[in-house]
């Protein structure tokens, strides 16, 4: 099951709101809180469009990148086990923990189909 939308290389989350009987979508990766609706999946695809070209004609308007930036660094946080665990594991292989983990997050990343079910 995909609970996403793709245009243009921007993602939209989506969830709904049983309340107001409404699809609600948030645009990811970008710099601004857009926001998009629908009460059909085909409004909320439309809608997500729209907002993604709203976006970027506005971006190029007013001269601003509209793709978030991101600078390589995040904090991961693990229980003291699994940390212990994934430095001896490291320290077997030869490399540091950073390298342990860009490799963990790259082997995900090419095979998230099967290591994300």
């Amino acid at each position: 099951m995909k609970n996403y939308l793709e245009y243009k290389g921007y993602l939209g989350t989506v969830e709904f709101s049983a309340d107001d009987k409404v699809f609600l979508g948030k645009i990811q990766g970008i710099n601004d809180l857009i926001l998009f609706e629908g009460e059909s999946v085909t409004e909320l695809e439309n809608n997500f469009k729209e907002s993604v070209d709203d976006y970027l004609e506005t971006c190029k308007e007013i001269g601003k990148e509209p793709n978030k930036t991101f600078k390589g660094s995040f904090n991961v946080r693990v229980n003291k086990k699994i940390h212990q665990r994934l430095f001896m594991l490291a320290a077997k292989k030869g490399i540091n923990l950073n390298q342990l983990v860009n490799k963990s997050l790259n082997f995900t990343v090419d095979n998230e189909e099967v290591v994300l079910k």
